[in-house]
């Protein structure tokens, strides 16, 4: 060091270590600063698995409305201070049918799909570092609890990688999948019987003749109140309302939707089909989007014309999603075995539930009890079902 590089260290200020980010943080479902949710939507971005109900606009929805309780958390991980891992969590104090406290990802009634985000290349150090929080923390007792996980998708593969566990699958079910390379037009002859196109056909033909038969998608958000207000009343006709199952049969679950809605909107993320005869609504149907995924989240027909298959005739306007070259599936985020979607979409997704112990021998004999009696349930479930043996008769 000569005369003209050297430093008065006698007058010269401390400089301030760099801060290192805490590579994993416990916050509370609720409102976030403009910072966090700025990283929160640039990981979302960046997604191994593309999950819309992960995502800020419609945790922020749920959180504050559909009450995730005191125990509800989100826990954020970090690698070098980039935001690598976001799982909503809650506590609940009994597992299926077992007295046993354990924690789970946050999941409610409108919620489909329940792996967190985690960043593309980060899959397994991210879970590491969620299972190491919550292996840590004095709240997160016995087991963890994952439902809704994309079976064998990079979520659950990186969790598998990363758990040096037992990490047990408990229960799977199969959903309608849409993904092809074909054209709507190819894809809906391909899929759908020959004899069942037919009669979609009769019945569109029927139908045109009370009117002119529309389909609309939303443009504006100027239009998206009316358009909020009109599908939460079509649902509110039908078999959800008087069952008092659908959006507007409670306050909370209404304003939701619409808080989801909006939101969604303003991130892009929201296509919203409407299929009018004249000017009356007689389907409407909510899309998510998440680039190259998609998810079918709500939809809603007027009874009056159930006999015209309403539901059936959007769905079929709902193909047009393969033309969308960024667009590579739609989940239809449908129960298993949908004799309607089913009939329409050809590809399968399998969504699983995971239980894996955390940290302490408590922990797994806790996890290896409840196990044993899931197993239990299981083959007694299987012996009642199975069928019984023909009458022996006499030759």
């Amino acid at each position: 060091m000569n005369a003209a590089t050297a430093i008065d260290t006698s007058t010269a200020q401390a400089i301030p270590a760099p801060r290192v980010a805490t590579p994993a943080e416990f916050l509370p479902l609720g409102p976030v600063s403009a910072t966090f949710a700025a990283e929160w939507d640039e990981l979302a971005a960046h997604a191994a698995e593309p999950n819309v109900f992960a995502e800020r606009w419609f945790v922020a929805a749920g959180a504050a409305h559909l009450h995730p309780g005191p125990d509800g958390r989100l826990l954020a991980v970090r690698d070098a201070g980039q935001l690598i891992g976001l799982l909503p969590l809650a506590t609940e104090p009994r597992y299926g049918r077992l007295p046993l406290r354990h924690v789970e990802n946050w999941l409610h009634y409108h919620c489909f799909l329940g792996g967190p985000l985690l960043r593309r290349g980060h899959e397994r150090a991210a879970w590491t570092a969620i299972l190491e929080a919550l292996d840590a923390d004095p709240r997160a007792t016995g087991l963890l609890h994952l439902t809704g996980l994309v079976e064998n998708g990079p979520v659950h593969r990186g969790l598998l990688a990363a758990a040096n566990r037992p990490c047990d699958t408990v229960h799977c079910i199969e959903r309608a999948l849409l993904e092809s390379d074909l054209s709507p037009q190819a894809y809906y002859e391909a899929t759908v019987r020959k004899k069942k196109r037919k009669e979609i056909k009769r019945l569109q033909s029927r139908l045109a003749e009370l009117g002119a038969v529309t389909t609309r998608t939303l443009e504006s958000r100027d239009d998206l109140p009316a358009w909020i207000d009109t599908y939460l009343a079509l649902e509110q006709s039908g078999w959800k309302g008087r069952s008092g199952s659908a959006l507007a049969c409670a306050p909370h679950t209404a304003a939701f939707f619409r808080d989801a809605l909006i939101a969604a909107f303003d991130a892009g993320k929201l296509e919203l089909l409407r299929l009018d005869l004249d000017d009356r609504p007689l389907a409407m149907l909510v899309n998510f989007l998440a680039a190259p995924g998609s998810f079918s989240f709500k939809t809603a027909f007027d009874e009056e014309f159930a006999r015209f298959s309403p539901g059936v005739l959007i769905q079929l306007e709902n193909l047009n999603i393969l033309d969308r070259p960024e667009i590579a599936w739609m989940d239809s985020c449908a129960s298993a075995d949908h004799p309607m979607i089913d009939s329409l979409w050809g590809e399968r997704r399998a969504i699983v539930r995971v239980t894996l112990p955390l940290a302490g021998w408590h922990s797994r004999a806790l996890f290896h009890a409840a196990r044993a009696v899931e197993r239990a349930a299981e083959t007694l479930r299987a012996r009642r079902q199975r069928p019984s043996a023909p009458p022996e008769t006499e030759e």
